[in-house]
């Protein structure tokens, strides 16, 4: 039905069918597999027996469903009026849970109310989004200036830091995903490659610090040596200086070619110090350029350069004396430092075995051994790909992984098309949220990312994880519905 304005031309929308089709056949899917994975080879049960994980998730699948047509009649106003007072209220069950929960698997992040376990950070993930949407949404908003960037940096981190304190590290990982939605904002390239880089930093760093060539460790060296090599990378691209580049590449290779020369009069080349030496002549060589022609970008880059060295120089600490044991250890066996197969590395193992006994086709439904033996441990609600990939095979989770694909470009496609900066900002939250679960999940489950536990989208076991993506998305289909045509 179309609906003249005299200004513009309004038409009454729908739901995205092509999500909603989505929605619904991952959701059977998933109770199909929880069913699967939670299956007793001894006392099986059928699929609707409610003392079961797939009767239990059958209550929360019909639960969500009706949650979902009640989001879709609601007026997106709602949503936009009250983003900051649910964004309180998350909040404060944040604090209560940190103070009241008892401790389950290591956290305390779930909230006990008779015989229903919520999880409040699940709830968060739509509900900061919400209140980033309408931050970013206010007339004349702009994000870089400080005030602006410190209110959004908080909302953000506030919660974050929350459900650290939880051990609820890889909840915390999806919350700071949301950066995304900055860049998409207008937040500079520049910080986005910032965040990469310490990554990089931290990996390097920790995975090569067993071995000591001097003054610094093998991967204090590499990550040296990438520093300038990003800092001189920077004067080419924001600068359009490539000599200056070449000069900067040229100055920091001299301590090099001395200690290559001095090796081979003596063995006992400490390369740390001329690492340390390269890292010095560079950072002066800018500070002289910016002092000579005035200009900022040169300190910026001395800065980045700086701030990575000491970034670099605090990876040890944070990871010997903040990161818990059981932490350190799902790194080291991420970055193939440990193997642990019995400890930290048993679960990635045996969820590599599964996935890898399943074949090209799989062993069938309900015929996988290593889930119905019960090795893979969480396999109803972490790990359940695992169970996808022995039952189902190579054929099988690729498919799964296509669908997961085709939904996030939907997602895109949705966000882009917003006519308001409010459903546009949630938009691309929403698909921030579900393309890091994917990417983290999957990862884990097939050993290269690290084990931090947070579920595959309606997949995973669980009425807090489910309701929570469920929330996620139709809010945001329910604003979808209701934008402007023209």
């Amino acid at each position: 039905m179309i609906k003249h304005t005299g200004i513009e031309i309004e038409e009454k929308g729908k739901v995205d069918r092509i999500t909603l089709f989505l929605y619904l056949l991952f959701v059977v899917i998933g109770w199909f597999n929880i069913y699967a994975a939670s299956y007793d080879l001894e006392n099986a049960t059928g699929m609707f027996d409610l003392s079961t994980r797939a009767g239990s998730q059958l209550i929360w699948i019909g639960t969500s469903l009706l949650i979902a047509f009640s989001l879709i009649k609601i007026e997106v106003s709602f949503y936009e009026t009250y983003s900051f007072l649910f964004y309180l209220i998350g909040i404060f069950l944040l604090v209560v849970t940190l103070i009241v929960a008892q401790e389950i698997n290591g956290s305390r992040s779930w909230l006990i109310i008779g015989p229903v376990r919520l999880q409040p950070a699940e709830f968060m993930k739509f509900i900061i989004s919400l209140a980033l949407a309408k931050v970013l949404n206010t007339y004349d908003f702009k994000l870089m200036d400080k005030k602006n960037l410190m209110l959004v940096s908080s909302i953000i981190i506030l919660p974050t830091l929350l459900v650290i304190f939880q051990s609820e590290t890889g909840t915390a990982l999806v919350y700071l995903s949301l950066i995304l939605v900055l860049y998409r904002e207008g937040l500079p390239g520049g910080v986005l490659f910032m965040g990469i880089a310490a990554i990089i930093y931290f990996i390097l760093g920790i995975r090569f610090s067993d071995e000591q060539i001097g003054m610094l460790s093998k991967g204090e060296i590499m990550t040296v040596v990438l520093i300038i090599i990003f800092s001189a990378g920077m004067v080419w691209s924001y600068l359009k200086r490539k000599r200056t580049f070449f000069i900067i590449i040229l100055i920091s290779s001299v301590p090099f070619l001395i200690a290559l020369i001095l090796y081979f009069f003596s063995e006992t080349i400490d390369w740390g110090m001329f690492s340390l030496i390269s890292l010095g002549v560079t950072a002066f060589h800018l500070l002289y350029l910016f002092l000579r022609y005035r200009v900022k970008t040169y300190f910026y880059i001395f800065l980045f350069l700086i701030v990575s060295f000491g970034f670099l120089e605090s990876t040890e600490y944070v990871f010997n004396d903040v990161l818990q044991p059981h932490q350190q250890m799902r790194i080291k066996v991420t970055l193939g430092m440990e193997q642990d197969l019995s400890g930290a590395g048993y679960h990635v193992g045996q969820s590599k075995i599964a996935i890898g006994s399943g074949g090209l086709t799989g062993k069938g439904y309900l015929n996988g051994t290593q889930t119905k033996l019960k090795y893979v441990p969480e396999q109803d609600t972490d790990f359940i790909f695992c169970t996808i990939g022995e039952e189902h095979g190579f054929i099988g989770s690729t498919i799964v992984m296509i669908l997961f694909t085709v939904f996030v470009l939907r997602l895109l496609k949705l966000a882009e098309r917003q006519t308001t900066t409010f459903g546009r900002v949630y938009g691309y939250s929403v698909v921030s949220i579900f393309f890091f679960h994917l990417l983290i999940n999957i990862g884990m489950v097939i050993g290269i990312m690290p084990v931090i536990g947070i579920p595959l989208p309606f997949f995973s076991y669980g009425g807090s994880s489910l309701w929570g993506f469920t929330i996620l998305l139709f809010i945001f289909l329910r604003i979808d519905k209701s934008r402007k045509r023209g």
